[in-house]
């Protein structure tokens, strides 16, 4: 039996032709910093698993794809996570196509991991009102500031990291809107419930304790700014936070994501009488049929209208 040695990337020198293509997406494409980071991981990976076959990035053939793709497998990653590295693949070897650094495309022909369609996981309205009070007992400056980032987040259905980096420039004059830069540098404009616009009128106030002393601070420019490299909160400690609410909200903390409380804004939107096509807007969506993996709200509701309004949904049969 052969030996597979484990798939690692350590600090090898990145190839010429990947510095290129990530300044491609950044400029031609307007991808953000966080897909940038993905892509290039991605391919530091692979990377790592031809240089120890004395094959480079750029020469690579389909066949090497190919057993990569089983060696990602075979390792137990999940069929989404190697279906994000082809998909990554593909596009690193469509643009060295386009630009003639290779006369073919090696991911051509490649069929993705199949994927298992399950439903989006999200918490009930009484579960997020739970997770919205747990906030609003935190105390002090910091209460208030995680009072307003959860109240926006579920009125809005924001990626963590759209929330996390809004911009203050993103809030209206009146406070009802934030209009901002979301995924692939698309600009987006989304309503703000009225608890939610209380929440940021409550905390704006005290923003400027999160902010250091120095005039060139870098959170100046942010809603939720804090004294980091980034200049405003990070992923990891909204993802904590959250983490902690649901404890005191006494839910499983594993139900309880910042992306589930995406998707519960979502299901609860449909539920409540949205359309898909409002929907798709507020979430940023490009593709329609990525918002239409909340179609099982509508049948939900389809079911129960057809059951409260059809004149023969509460008849017996009759027997013969």
């Amino acid at each position: 039996m052969i030996q597979r040695s484990p798939i690692t990337f350590g600090q090898q020198r990145r190839s010429r032709f990947v510095e290129i293509f990530l300044d491609m997406l950044t400029a031609e494409s307007g991808a953000a910093q966080n897909t940038v980071d993905s892509y290039s991981r991605d391919l530091a990976h692979f990377e790592a698993f031809l240089s120890r076959r004395r094959r480079k990035l750029e020469s690579a053939e389909t066949n090497h794809i190919r057993r990569y793709l089983r060696e990602l497998s075979e390792s137990g990653m999940a069929a989404s996570t190697s279906a994000r590295h082809l998909s990554t693949l593909r596009r690193f070897y469509k643009f060295l196509h386009a630009e003639r650094i290779r006369d073919d495309d090696p991911s051509n022909g490649l069929d993705s991991p199949k994927l298992t369609k399950s439903l989006p996981k999200f918490l009930t309205e009484l579960e997020v009102d739970r997770l919205l009070e747990a906030a609003h007992n935190r105390t002090g400056a910091d209460g208030l500031r995680i009072s307003a980032l959860m109240e926006i987040l579920y009125a809005a259905g924001l990626r963590v990291s759209e929330l996390v980096g809004l911009p203050l420039s993103a809030l209206s004059r009146d406070g009802q809107l934030l209009t901002f830069r979301g995924k692939g540098n698309k600009e987006r404009i989304v309503p703000l419930s009225e608890p939610a616009m209380d929440a940021v009128a409550a905390y704006l106030p005290v923003r400027i304790n999160f902010l250091s002393k120095r005039q060139t601070d870098l959170g100046a420019g942010f809603l939720f700014p804090s004294r980091g490299r980034s200049g405003h909160l990070t992923r990891v400690w909204f993802n904590q936070i959250l983490k902690e609410l649901a404890v005191e909200a006494n839910i499983d903390f594993q139900r309880v994501s910042p992306h589930i409380i995406r998707h519960s804004f979502a299901s609860h939107l449909l539920a409540n009488g949205a359309d898909l096509r409002s929907l798709q807007l507020m979430l940023g969506h490009a593709d329609i049929s990525t918002t239409q993996i909340y179609t099982h709200v509508l049948d939900q509701r389809l079911k129960a209208l057809v059951a409260q309004a059809h004149p023969l949904a509460n008849t017996c049969p009759t027997k013969p």
